[in-house]
């Protein structure tokens, strides 16, 4: 389970701190008791979790660029942070092949000058850059990908991501290398989620929010892929992932340097039709779909994740499986809309994820 002594008063610095998954991880540290600065553009959505939960008023928000390294370097310096999480991106497939110029100068000269403000800092000890399950290069097979398999990446936004992973990779041996840790003092690794989901999400050409946006207009949701198969997980199982990681690297970072998946279980790996078939189930009358049978751009058919790894050195596994995540974010939209308060209900989920971390020995 999170060490939550060690959260206590520890300084967090997160880029990406108003997307989706960035909000779910202020809202968990600042439950920890942690003191967290984030660097990001406005909400990319709105409506948007930052905005529905008022994260601004938790947290230090610095709203500024990536791609400006002198800005990124004097707030992270600023924030005088122990700990740094990368999640700026830009984070859809199918925007990649529209902006794919855009798509490399955030993701990729985004994580350079990323780096480039970590390895100036005098306080920073434990560094995660997130990136994607779609960083390896997909062979369409049916096992999981483990962290020593090829990058490679056939769209813009999966290759930018691939390129990511080669730049933390060339910062950690050339500037944080782990055999010279005792001069700088820091620990490095990347981080692989699967396909993450739950309350909250309002990005565009992403199932879920699909879904819900659907079901509010009272139409039938289109579905792309059907046969797709996707490694689901709810976003607070990686975000535990990363929490647990960021603590073995301030505590050992030379052994936890380098890249880490954290997926969900096999039997979560499911086609893109299971899910939206139960998801309508949970949510009863009103909710249906239909495929699109009209041309797609390229994605990947078939994508798992092999988490041996953080499994045997972490201690980590999944806590939420599937079903769980699916009725989570049921609960999630229904009991956040008004009169409900989107904060409580999603600080709500934190306790309830953290009671089953321990109710099951999960870390």
């Amino acid at each position: 389970m999170i060490d939550r002594p060690f959260w206590q008063n520890k300084r967090v610095f997160i880029t990406g701190h108003t997307g989706f998954k960035g909000s779910w991880l202020c809202l968990w540290l600042h439950s920890l008791g942690a003191e967290v600065y984030g660097y990001a553009l406005d909400p990319p959505t709105d409506p948007s979790l930052f905005r529905l939960c008022k994260i601004d008023s938790l947290v230090h928000s610095t709203i500024a660029d990536v791609r400006d390294g002198d800005a990124l370097r004097k707030a992270l310096q600023t924030s005088k942070a122990e700990i740094a999480f990368h999640l700026a991106a830009q984070p859809l497939v199918r925007d990649s092949y529209k902006i794919p110029v855009d798509t490399y100068a955030i993701n990729v000269m985004g994580t350079v000058n990323f780096f480039e403000a970590v390895r100036h800092a005098q306080s920073v000890r434990s560094v995660i850059n997130v990136t994607t399950d779609k960083c390896y290069e997909n062979r369409e097979w049916i096992w999981g990908y483990r962290e020593n398999e090829p990058l490679g990446g056939h769209d813009p936004y999966s290759n930018s991501k691939a390129c990511s992973e080669l730049v933390t990779a060339a910062y950690r041996s050339s500037y944080l290398n782990p055999g010279e840790h005792a001069q700088h003092g820091v620990g490095v690794a990347s981080a692989r989620a699967g396909n993450v989901i739950g309350g909250g999400d309002w990005a565009t050409d992403r199932l879920i929010p699909d879904f819900l946006r659907a079901i509010v207009k009272q139409e039938k949701v289109l579905i792309r892929n059907p046969r797709a198969v996707r490694p689901w997980q709810h976003v607070l199982d990686p975000l535990c992932g990363y929490l647990t990681l960021a603590e073995r690297l301030y505590q050992d970072g030379p052994r936890h340097s380098g890249a880490w998946n954290f997926g969900p279980d096999d039997t979560d790996a499911q086609p893109v039709e299971w899910l939206v078939r139960n998801l309508c189930a949970k949510w009863g009358k009103g909710a249906s779909y239909a495929i699109d049978a009209g041309p797609q751009p390229h994605e990947a058919h078939s994508l798992k994740l092999d988490c041996s790894k953080a499994r045997t050195e972490l201690g980590w596994r999944p806590c939420w499986n599937l079903d769980k995540a699916l009725g989570s974010i049921v609960t999630w939209t229904r009991d956040s809309a008004a009169p409900g308060d989107p904060l409580d209900v999603t600080r709500k989920q934190i306790r309830e994820y953290e009671q089953d971390l321990i109710a099951t020995g999960t870390r």
